[in-house]
């Protein structure tokens, strides 16, 4: 298991390393060139500038159980159908349960903007979204190393 970030605007770098680390798993942080990154303790990789570039570079690398740390639900969407687990920045889970919905306003959202119309924006971040992340983070990473070992695969973290 790997836990690839969409780097690019994420605000959970720190505490994404700092957690992995604890747990022996693997990170790589994903970005475009206008965002570059030099963070010990994970590899990154830095792509062309381009629409999307950054997100097909992760899917691309994604195996199944891998987790992606994303706020873009359409890279959530192809995250779950390679079979790897995508987490929102505030810790949400995405699922084959929620995905449609979020992928639906998601369009409206956009026909609203190109009809002209303004949307408000995301409040700022709060340290209960910190804390949200880092608890969902935690326990998936428990969850998902038990399941790991349960299968006789190479555990990397700690019992």
């Amino acid at each position: 298991m790997r836990i690839y970030v969409d780097a690019d605007g994420c605000p959970v770098v720190n505490q994404v390393i700092r957690l992995a680390g604890r747990f022996g798993v693997p990170v790589v942080l994903v970005c475009d060139t206008a965002h570059q990154f030099n963070r010990p303790g994970c590899q990154v990789i830095t792509v062309s500038k381009g629409a999307d570039s950054a997100d097909f570079s992760l899917v691309n690398r994604l195996h199944p159980g891998d987790l992606a740390v994303t706020q873009d639900y359409g890279l959530a969407a192809m995250c779950l159908a390679r079979r790897a687990v995508p987490l929102s920045q505030d810790g949400v889970l995405y699922t084959k349960e929620n995905i449609d919905g979020l992928l639906a306003a998601r369009h409206t959202a956009q026909k609203i903007r190109r009809g002209g119309g303004r949307l408000k924006g995301p409040p700022k971040r709060t340290p209960k979204q910190d804390e949200d992340f880092e608890r969902t983070l935690t326990s998936l990473l428990k969850e998902m190393l038990a399941k790991e070992q349960i299968n006789g695969e190479k555990k990397d973290g700690p019992d």
